[in-house]
């Protein structure tokens, strides 16, 4: 499935919780199951507001009933047991300040990993709103990361396998509830290409979606991690080529402007198989790119990717970037985009 959006404006996913929600979630004995139903429409409908505000092509819930873009997942698995003891709780953040879950037997998801529920309360929420309402959902490379193998599977590959067939059933759920636009988000993936075997990347993610393609406008985000506004892999997208130009989507999502748009000739590679959404705005900074910036941006990546190609994005998830910045840096990229669809007459 294609779309001919020319320059169309796009998120990752995730956006920042209002700063009320982040309290409630720190005293959610004080609420009782009705508030907290309440309190996820109310942030939901403060994410699609701000998006629509910004005039976005694609909008999405802001994943405001996740921890984090995938932490929240591992609460629907069976055969799984609470978090481990972080290794290090002290000092500068890293992803070693977390534990993993120790795997206790077969993994399941008896009752899915609630993405179905978030789509239909974006489709509720949103109205006849004439965008385009996306759901992302995390990939099972990247999910098997905070999983400790603990004897029960081999290794990460092993547990990765496990997980494969709990995401496409997520996926295909999502289309027969009539989602038209699906991320699978696997930056764990483009953060370890440079050490792992690619190509067997490419294979896991294919066999992920094979039930879905066609049936949908399926995407992969590729970065370089954003714990706490940190990147965490390797930051070069040369061991990914030509492996990923494989992999079964419609558009590649490339984080570009935390990177100074190295690499940006690379671009061309991705547009030759795919459409291609460019990180044209840096979620890790809180300079507020200007629609100048941002027009001179997007007319750098013409040079490698063809208009009716491109699309226009954030580097990665908004979560970990302040509201305010969010809002102005998303109407600015709108503005943008806008600004040189009217310059080139497209």
């Amino acid at each position: 499935m294609t779309r001919t959006n020319t320059l169309r404006t796009t998120v990752v996913g995730s956006y920042p919780f209002p700063a009320w929600l982040e309290f409630a979630s720190r005293n959610l004995h004080q609420f009782g199951s009705a508030d907290i139903e309440e309190m996820i429409e109310d942030a939901v409908q403060v994410a699609i507001q701000d998006q629509l505000a910004a005039d976005l092509d694609v909008i999405t819930d802001g994943e405001q009933t996740r921890i984090d873009f995938n932490l929240s997942f591992y609460g629907y698995l069976d055969g799984i047991e609470q978090e481990s003891e972080a290794p290090r709780k002290w000092g500068p953040a890293a992803h070693d300040q977390r534990g993993k879950h120790k795997i206790t037997g077969a993994v399941r998801a008896k009752h899915g990993l609630g993405t179905v529920a978030e789509f239909k309360r974006l489709q509720k929420l949103a109205g006849p709103s004439g965008k385009v309402l996306k759901c992302s959902v995390p990939g099972p490379y990247t999910l098997s990361g905070r999983l400790d193998p603990n004897g029960i599977y081999a290794d990460r590959w092993e547990v990765t396998e496990a997980l494969v067939p709990i995401v496409a059933d997520e996926l295909r759920k999502l289309v027969e509830a009539g989602c038209t636009e699906i991320t699978v988000d696997e930056p764990s993936m483009s953060c370890y290409a440079y050490k792992e075997d690619p190509f067997r990347f490419v294979d896991i993610f294919n066999r992920t979606v094979q039930a879905v393609r066609g049936k949908c406008f399926l995407s992969t985000h590729l970065c370089f991690g954003n714990y706490k506004g940190r990147p965490v892999g390797k930051r070069t997208l040369a061991p990914m080529l030509p492996a990923f130009l494989d992999l079964a989507i419609d558009e590649v999502h490339i984080e570009m402007a935390n990177r100074e748009f190295a690499e940006i000739e690379r671009l061309s590679d991705f547009a030759g198989r795919m459409r291609v959404a460019v990180g044209i705005i840096d979620v890790k900074n809180y300079y507020i790119e200007s629609v100048e910036e941002v027009v001179f941006r997007i007319k750098q990546c013409l040079k490698f990717v063809p208009a009716d190609l491109l699309s226009v994005a954030p580097d990665c998830g908004l979560s970990q970037t302040a509201r305010w910045a969010s809002r102005q840096k998303l109407k600015n990229m709108v503005l943008g985009a806008r600004a040189v669809r009217e310059e080139k007459g497209l």
